[in-house]
């Protein structure tokens, strides 16, 4: 069922009919609509993040995570006392921060496809070094913005080019950040799911993250063939790992 959070700054659904016991967010272009297979039957939530889903509005502000973990917090105060908290890709990462900032209101963290960390190695996607030199050159004033533009473009990733507005300076601000304190300092378990042929989020990722948690909360299950779009491809296996944190 379509509905209305935080008094309108957030929309999404609800799944079954008592109090929600999951709050799942969705992925960097993704929606709501994602988590269906995964909480058809449930008792659960689901919302757009802001800027995505069409009718959730843009944040006012180039944000990371921590302020869409804040943005999120209405959200969650209108479901049950202790909640699961389902995060896919970007999502995740949000979670992830929730999850760190409110322990009296999270019960466990089920994460997929999360970029938590950038791959071992460095960032996945180094800039063209066409890109990176008329970076250089715009900054010092000799490119102009037209043609920077049109690099931006040409060389930036998907993701980017899609972006508008205040939505691409979340996408820079967002990849240049990682969350290795919030793995560190979560306190509920953490349950990770993964494709195996994940490439947007490697499993490598995956491995690291679960280095950085506290001993015994974190757990890894690797999916062989399944990429990075776990909510659609596979979601029995988010389900199970749900049904292992049920109240």
């Amino acid at each position: 069922m379509l509905k209305a959070f935080a008094d309108g700054r957030l929309f999404g659904a609800t799944y079954g009919t008592g109090p929600a016991w999951v709050l799942a967010l969705h992925g960097w272009r993704r929606t709501h609509r994602d988590f269906d297979a995964v909480l058809a039957g449930l008792d659960a939530a689901a919302v757009d993040l802001p800027g995505f889903g069409g009718a959730t509005p843009s944040p006012p502000a180039a944000w990371g995570p921590a302020e869409y973990a804040q943005a999120v917090v209405p959200a969650l105060d209108e479901l049950g006392p202790e909640v699961v908290v389902l995060g896919h890709s970007y999502g995740g990462r949000v979670a992830l921060h929730l999850a760190a900032a409110r322990p009296d209101r999270v019960r466990a963290l089920v994460a997929t496809g999360a970029p938590f960390l950038h791959p071992p190695g460095g960032p996945s996607r180094r800039p063209h070094p066409r890109y990176r030199l008329a970076r250089a050159l715009h900054r010092a004033g000799i490119v102009g913005e037209g043609r920077m533009e049109a690099m931006r473009m040409r060389y930036g990733s998907a993701d980017y080019r899609a972006a508008t507005g205040v939505m691409r300076d979340v996408l820079v601000r967002s990849v240049n950040e990682t969350d290795e304190v919030q793995l560190r300092s979560v306190s509920c378990p953490v349950e990770l799911v993964w494709g195996e042929a994940d490439g947007e989020a490697p499993v490598a990722v995956a491995k690291a993250a679960l280095a950085l948690l506290p001993a015994g909360l974190g757990r890894l299950t690797l999916r062989p063939g399944v990429g990075h779009l776990v909510p659609t491809e596979d979601p029995a296996s988010l389900r199970q790992a749900l049904e292992r944190h049920r109240p």
